[in-house]
């Protein structure tokens, strides 16, 4: 099997100088690489740098995939936005680390697939499909780490060797509001980390909805022009010289809080354990089965109602129908020959409805003697077991 292996790096808060460029072209002769971007694909050998370094000291989001089933997105944002403390409840082995290099937080999220599964040929991702949830957890929505935790105790359910103990004292993290409806990039994120979507569904119940993302621009117009001059002198001459990270994800981040408070996880329920949630998704699992299964009698019954519909027209109108047939065949074409077919097929069952199975017999042993010639045409007969009785 061919392996295939993709490797994205992005720095966003600013470009990459020139030493540092050098610095990445010396990792890869084969990569497409800007002062804001890396990308390579491998088909054979492995990345030679190291993702985390990369990270820490150049770049603001890596996606990385292999068709064996390996996944890691990691993110990067300044501790101001982002505080460890903020994201630390909700890491999980094998599902979320985080931790602090020179005023940054970085979050690395993880898949890895269960040995012995299927090699994946057809799915790929691209970084940015991700990248809006570094915006969206410095606004303090936290909806992206609690994603990964339930990644974690999805893949751990399915462990072999756990004792039933460990999922009543294993209690999930605070729950963020809005689960119930993620924003685009979190669903790519549940998607990427394969998260069971009834266990999500299960979560979603103890979580409120989100709170407005729309800006009021008056009002925040209003709170910019409040700001020290020297503040706001300085966020625009680190701006331009790409000394610091862009402004606007902090400065939205902190209009929210100052006007409606810091987004808090949700507390109106308390705090479930694992083995609650686990317990849900499956009541929640259940339930969607058993409305599958009532759909999809409900579509059978419509279709045999329609049968019968289309088999009593039939029985009223066989005259009309062999003309039809006749028609049919006398195209002489592949398309017109299937449709002949069709209808003999229903006609054959209409005139067994009727009483008359002797003459349906009959007219369609004249109808072979008729074109017996056409070979095309008895093939599809024979095929679909309209030969004499």
């Amino acid at each position: 099997m061919s392996e295939y292996q993709y490797h994205e790096f992005q720095s966003i808060d600013r470009p990459l100088t020139k030493d540092e460029l050098d610095r990445v072209r010396a990792l890869s002769s084969r990569a497409r690489i800007s002062a804001t971007h890396f990308v390579n694909e491998y088909h054979y050998g492995n990345f030679r740098g190291d993702e985390r370094k990369l990270m820490e000291q150049l770049y603001d989001a890596h996606l990385y995939f292999a068709n064996w089933g390996s996944r890691r997105l990691m993110l990067r944002l300044p501790t101001t936005l982002l505080p460890a403390r903020s994201a630390e409840p909700y890491c999980a082995e094998g599902a979320l680390a985080c931790w602090t290099r020179k005023g940054h937080l970085l979050l690395d999220f993880a898949y890895e697939a269960e040995d012995g599964g299927e090699w994946d040929f057809e799915t790929s991702f691209t970084l940015a499909s991700f990248t809006t949830l570094r915006t969206e957890l410095a606004g303090g929505d936290l909806r992206p780490l609690y994603l990964a935790w339930l990644s974690a105790l999805t893949r751990w359910e399915l462990e072999e060797d756990v004792d039933e103990n460990e999922y009543t004292s294993a209690v999930e993290p605070p729950v963020p509001a809005g689960l119930a409806r993620l924003t685009g990039p979190q669903q790519a994120l549940a998607d990427f980390l394969r998260i069971d979507p009834h266990l999500l569904a299960a979560a979603a119940r103890a979580s409120g909805a989100a709170p407005s993302q729309a800006v009021d621009k008056d009002a925040l117009a209003s709170w910019i022009r409040a700001l020290p001059q020297r503040e706001k002198d300085d966020l625009l001459l680190n701006a331009a010289l790409g000394a610091a990270q862009q402004p606007g994800p902090a400065l939205l981040a902190r209009h929210r809080a100052a006007s409606h408070g810091a987004a808090e996880p949700s507390t109106a329920t308390r705090r479930r354990s694992a083995a609650e949630l686990l317990d849900a998704a499956h009541e929640v699992r259940s339930e969607h089965t058993r409305q599958q299964e009532q759909s999809h009698a409900q579509t059978r019954r419509a279709e045999q109602r329609a049968r019968e519909s289309h088999l009593d027209r039939l029985t009223e109108n066989t005259g009309q129908a062999w003309q039809d047939i006749a028609h049919l065949i006398g195209q002489k074409q592949p398309g017109p020959y299937d449709a002949a077919v069709t209808l003999l097929k229903d006609l054959r069952e209409a005139h067994d409805r009727s009483g008359t199975p002797e003459e349906f017999a009959r007219r369609l042993h004249d109808l072979r003697e008729q074109h017996r010639g056409k070979s095309s045409l008895m093939r599809r007969f024979t095929d679909a077991g309209l030969t004499a009785r």
